[in-house]
């Protein structure tokens, strides 16, 4: 592939499937210009990487996998610049105005997901996308089952969150 193919291919990736990149810094970073350069960390880490993709995978499961590990390590680095606090973000949602209730519970319900730890803020957000526990475990490099154990031990907790939460 010559080089230019190999950059419209991966910008026409890109495009297509920047919605994961956009949803994982809106869940590891609170602030816009840390957001910003988890973007451009996970753009960087996706381009030096898809040389090596795997075609067996679907770029979305791919560009997921990248994503996630550079969040997690930008995190991990972050929390350790005590100057750079990542807790307590919350994804921006667009929610139907009519819908002030829902809303409410959906705030809620990334609220606590942002209190989980990375690698189950990670599994939801990747079962709130729809994902199947294979994809799940293929982004994540655990097994099925691990996937379906986490989700429904996640779950429990959620619900007795909401059930605390809405008293």
């Amino acid at each position: 592939m010559k080089p230019t193919d190999k950059s419209e291919l991966f910008l026409s990736v890109i495009n297509t499937h920047k919605g994961i990149i956009y949803k994982i810094a809106n869940s590891y970073c609170k602030n816009s210009e840390n957001r910003n350069d988890l973007v451009q960390e996970i753009i960087i880490q996706l381009w030096k990487s898809f040389g090596n993709y795997n075609d067996e995978y679907e770029h979305s499961t791919w560009m997921y996998r990248i994503s996630l590990n550079v969040a997690i390590s930008f995190y991990r680095k972050a929390k350790k610049d005590a100057a750079t606090p990542l807790t307590d973000n919350i994804i921006e949602l667009v929610v139907d105005e009519e819908s002030a209730e829902l809303e409410e519970n959906v705030l809620l319900l990334y609220q606590f997901i942002n209190e989980l730890d990375e690698l189950n803020k990670a599994l939801m957000l990747l079962y709130l996308d729809n994902k199947t526990h294979k994809e799940m475990a293929e982004v994540l490099g655990i097994t099925e089952t691990n996937v379906a154990t986490k989700i429904g031990r996640i779950k429990e907790k959620l619900k007795i969150k909401f059930s605390l939460a809405n008293g």
